[in-house]
């Protein structure tokens, strides 16, 4: 039945490409992403697949019930793109101003249709049944998992599998890890409110920047030497904006950033530790702040049975030629809120463009896969489906 299944993916993989590129060349930023969710409505009504629109938002739900008793297996695509401007010299270069599929979420949804599409034609010999969750508004916290899920589309799983595009490593390598495999993702904004004047009277100021840049240094000593050095973590200060003429000294700096931790005890701490240093330095220099610290996605924590299920599965795979454990990812992903309600794994595959050293990084603007990932990732996918539900 698999190697059936593998025969309709390979012959289908043209078609998958194009689908690929179609959407890349017609990208929609996270939220607003409703003609690429019209375009997978479509596709599954023209198979008459049963599918479920405005799911959680522009989330797409299609449902496929095998001949065989079997459990329930969820596959998760995401499909938004990103406010980049694409600067790739390919004929699917994107033809929308601004933006671009920069992480491989085009991908990611070709391969779902085109699986769901072969697994639907031998559907009779399938054990169990199948939930295709195809989901907007990844990129952009609150994103789309969460309502998703509060919308009903884990109702009945018994275990969701999902993967990623991994441009960094080579096409045919599957990399997995049980247990937190991906970060939390907070962002932050401080806004430190001092006392404008002319920058050759410093003395009757209170100077925004120079408070702001002692917090930019000293936000780093949380990491350095208040957390555990054996627990991850990171404080990154992304942004730092005081705009004034160069001989004033500005009223106002802010600092936005983000901070990524595993568990919540780290990130707690991290908040913690935050507000007294702003605190501190503030009070020292008799100015006031205000601290906005919003919660993004929880870590991607993956359940041991399914992951060793992937592991096993994955083995026998054509296309696949190495399978690694993988370290701790700094990067956040949704997903997480689909393992906090069933049990699953989300993996990596492989999808390193070919003739290239050192690749561009996702969402850069001249960031581009190896399409031929997308066939690894379909065949992986189809087998810890059909495997586990039967």
């Amino acid at each position: 039945m698999l190697n059936q299944l593998y025969e309709k993916l390979e012959s289908d993989w043209e078609e998958m490409i194009e689908i690929r590129r179609y959407l890349h060349q017609h990208p929609e930023v996270s939220f607003k992403e409703e003609k690429t969710a019209q375009y997978i409505v479509d596709f599954y009504r023209n198979l008459d697949i049963e599918v479920t629109v405005g799911v959680g938002g522009n989330g797409v739900v299609a449902r496929i019930q095998g001949g065989k008793p079997g459990k329930t297996i969820a596959l998760r695509a995401d499909f938004d793109a990103l406010p980049i401007q694409d600067e790739k010299e390919v004929p699917y270069r994107s033809k929308v101003e601004g933006v671009m599929h920069a992480c491989g979420h085009d991908g990611h949804t070709a391969t779902l249709l085109v699986l769901a599409r072969a697994m639907n034609e031998i559907k009779a010999e399938l054990p169990g049944s199948y939930v295709f969750i195809h989901q907007h508004a990844e990129e952009y916290a609150p994103g789309g998992a969460k309502p998703m899920v509060e919308a009903g589309c884990l109702e009945g799983v018994d275990a969701v599998f999902g993967t990623h595009l991994w441009a960094s490593e080579p096409v045919g390598k599957i990399q997995y890890r049980t247990g937190p495999i991906m970060a939390a993702a907070d962002r932050f904004e401080i806004t430190i409110q001092g006392a404008g004047g002319h920058g050759a009277q410093p003395h009757k100021t209170k100077d925004s920047i120079v408070i702001a840049s002692q917090l930019v240094g000293t936000l780093q000593q949380i990491v350095s030497r208040r957390v555990n050095p054996i627990e991850p973590a990171v404080v990154t200060i992304g942004s730092f904006t005081a705009e004034n003429a160069f001989n004033v000294i500005a009223d106002t700096a802010k600092l936005v950033g983000t901070v990524r931790t595993f568990s919540e005890e780290t990130r707690d701490f991290i908040i913690g530790e935050m507000e007294r240093i702003i605190k501190g330095a503030c009070f020292s220099a008799d100015c006031s702040y205000t601290f906005n610290y919003d919660k993004g996605y929880p870590a991607v924590v993956n359940h041991k049975e399914e992951t060793e299920h992937l592991i096993g599965v994955a083995e026998g795979v054509k296309g696949v030629s190495e399978i690694e454990e993988c370290e701790m990812q700094m990067g956040g992903e949704d997903f997480a809120y689909y393992l906090q309600e069933v049990p699953g794994t989300f993996f990596f595959t492989g999808a390193k463009p070919e003739g290239v050293d050192t690749p561009y990084p996702h969402h850069h603007p001249k960031f581009d896969f190896n399409e031929k990932a997308m066939l690894t990732a379909a065949r992986v996918l189809a087998s810890a489906a059909i495997t586990y539900a039967g």
